[in-house]
C-alpha cells in the first residue's frame, strides 16, 4: 500500500471508515422496519446484520493496514449509535424491556459524555478495550435474542434463554468496562500534559 504511516492514519476514505459510514446509515432504515408491525422481523435481522458487522472494520482496518485516528473513533461511534437506536426501536415496538435497554444507555452516556468532555477538552484519546468490544458484541447479541424471543418468532425460548444469559454476562462485562475506561481516563489526565 502506497503512502506513510502518518498519510495513512490520517486518511478518511478508507475501507474500514466506509464501512463504519455504512453502519451508520443503515439505522434508520433498521429503526423504521422494527416500529413497523410488518416490517419488525426485517428490521430485527438487519440490526442483527448490522451488529454482527461491528468487529469487521477493525479487522479490515488491521488487515489492510488501513487503522486511521477518524476509523479509531468512528468504528465505537457507530457502535454506540447502533445499539442506542436499536434499543430504542426495540423497546417502543415492546420487543425488548425498557429497563434492559435503560441499563445499556445509561451507562454509555456516562461513558461518552464525562470521557467526551474532558478527553476532547485536554486532546487525549483512550483505546478501546477487549473487554469493551466483547461485552459490546454480547449485548447485541442479547438485544437480538431476546426481542427474537419476546416477539414469538420460531425458537422463541431458545432465543429468550440465550438472550438473558448473554444479556447477563455482558451487562457485567459493560459495566466493568466502563469503570476500566474511567479508570483510563483518570490516569491519562493524570499523567504529565495530561
Amino acid at each position: 500500500m502506497s503512502g506513510t504511516p502518518s498519510d495513512r492514519s490520517s486518511a478518511i476514505w478508507t475501507v474500514p471508515n466506509l464501512l463504519s459510514f455504512l453502519r451508520i446509515a443503515l439505522i434508520p432504515l433498521f429503526v423504521a422496519l422494527i416500529v413497523d408491525e410488518d416490517t419488525t422481523l426485517a428490521g430485527i435481522v438487519l440490526f442483527a446484520a448490522v451488529a454482527a458487522t461491528d468487529w469487521v472494520d477493525g479487522f479490515v482496518a488491521r488487515r489492510l493496514g488501513q487503522v486511521s485516528e477518524l476509523g479509531k473513533v468512528l468504528d465505537p461511534t457507530a457502535d454506540r449509535l447502533a445499539i442506542a437506536a436499536g434499543l430504542i426501536a426495540l423497546a417502543i415496538r415492546g420487543a425488548f424491556p425498557w429497563w434492559a435497554a435503560l441499563l445499556i444507555l445509561v451507562r454509555d452516556v456516562v461513558v461518552l459524555t464525562v470521557g467526551a468532555a474532558v478527553l476532547l477538552r485536554r486532546r487525549v484519546r483512550l483505546e478501546v478495550r477487549p473487554i469493551g468490544k466483547v461485552a459490546t458484541f454480547s449485548l447485541m447479541l442479547a438485544v437480538t435474542w431476546i426481542s427474537w424471543g419476546t416477539l414469538g418468532y420460531p425458537l422463541d425460548d431458545a432465543a429468550l434463554a440465550l438472550g438473558w444469559i448473554s444479556f447477563t454476562v455482558g451487562i457485567i462485562e459493560y459495566y466493568v468496562a466502563g469503570a476500566m475506561y474511567l479508570g483510563d481516563l483518570r490516569r491519562a489526565l493524570a499523567a504529565p500534559g495530561g
